[in-house]
């Protein structure tokens, strides 16, 4: 039996994924500020991923200008059509969904709303991609879900209003992206995400100003163009790899963070009131990301043969042999095969680690 480190299991998927929701949680309260300044939602959409396109794309004309060795696969034709639907659910649909949700919601209930997103991204990585789930995931789950039943609840004739079904829309298409971004995760993130952000952000933007709406003053434009590098940009790239490590399901666990630091920059800027209901919907939406963080995995498990191209090193899942043109120094990029193996190890479902259970 191989023995595998605390550490090793967790580095660096976890810290990259919580970094990630870091980011992307910040973005709704200066969301919100930005659509009260009367900036279309739609527009926003497009500014926010236009942002995160245009600056990741600087930064690859970066690397290529500089003599860094480039050591991550880069997208490939058969990538196109899953990078296609990423666009389509993730790109589009989602951001758009957030904000026409943000214009009747508080920015404090749409951060917890946004739990949903990593309950939807879990649901479908069970469902359909059949990644694994205990008792104690699935509690955890049905408590996230308890509390943003709680948090949509407004109480009196009009039941749940109309902001909370858009974010919850907004947190399916967000699913449904994540788990198809968990098939391209072994490319190179900063293209994905920048490709991502450039056709999204055009396509929203164009739509909204062919509806309407008008370009805000200058610095509100800087500061969605920026919230959008940042908040969708950098946070997606970090989640793509945490995906790499951690599989769809488990970087949706730890990314359920983002929107109790959203609920928290809320209540801090925009002088939000902390009410009981909010309170109760944050104890049982945190009750059901601690059970996700304390779970553990560790079983004999066999690999298929394979061959895929992503960044490695020459761990216990990568011996294999090179050939004259193989690249040097580690980490490094080039196809390889994987040979069949039979081990036990404490793991997640990453790229290796994609296996049934009985």
């Amino acid at each position: 039996m191989e023995q595998t480190s605390e550490r090793a299991i967790f580095w660096p998927g976890a810290p990259l994924a919580l970094t990630s929701a870091a980011l992307f949680g910040a973005s709704t309260p200066f969301a919100k500020l930005l659509l009260g300044d009367g900036v279309n939602p739609w527009l926003l959409a497009g500014l926010l991923y236009l942002g995160s396109g245009i600056g990741l794309a600087g930064l690859q004309l970066l690397r290529r200008l500089s003599s860094v060795r480039q050591s991550e696969a880069p997208l490939r034709k058969a990538d196109m059509p899953w990078l296609g639907l990423v666009v389509l659910s993730g790109g589009v649909a989602g951001p758009v969904l957030l904000m026409l949700g943000l214009e009747s919601t508080t920015a404090s209930s749409a951060s917890l709303l946004l739990n949903l997103e990593g309950l939807s991204t879990m649901a479908i990585a069970w469902t359909v991609f059949r990644e694994n789930v205990d008792r104690r995931i699935l509690i955890g789950a049905l408590s996230i879900l308890a509390g943003a039943i709680i948090l949509s609840w407004q109480g009196g004739p009009s039941g749940f209003g109309w902001g909370a079904p858009l974010i919850a829309g907004a947190c399916l298409a967000w699913g449904i992206d994540n788990n198809l971004t968990r098939k391209l995760s072994g490319a190179d993130p900063v293209q994905i995400t920048s490709v991502k952000g450039l056709v999204a952000g055009s396509v929203n933007l164009a739509l909204a100003l062919a509806m309407g709406a008008h370009l805000p003053a200058l610095p509100a434009l800087a500061g969605a163009a920026a919230l959008g590098f940042f908040a969708y940009g950098v946070s997606l790239v970090l989640f793509v790899f945490a995906l790499r490590y951690l599989g769809s399901a488990r970087t949706g666990a730890y990314f359920s963070t983002a929107p109790f630091i959203g609920t928290a920059l809320a209540v801090i800027l925009l002088s939000e009131p902390f009410s009981p209901r909010l309170g109760a919907a944050a104890i049982l939406m945190g009750v059901g990301l601690y059970l996700h963080l304390v779970e553990r995995h560790h079983h004999e498990h066999h690999h298929e043969a394979m061959e895929h191209e992503h960044r490695h090193v020459h761990d216990a899942h990568h011996r294999h042999p090179h050939g004259l043109d193989a690249p040097v120094g580690e980490p490094h990029t080039h196809r390889h095969r994987h040979a069949p193996l039979v081990h036990d190890h404490a793991h997640f479902p990453d790229l290796h680690h994609r296996h049934g259970h009985g």
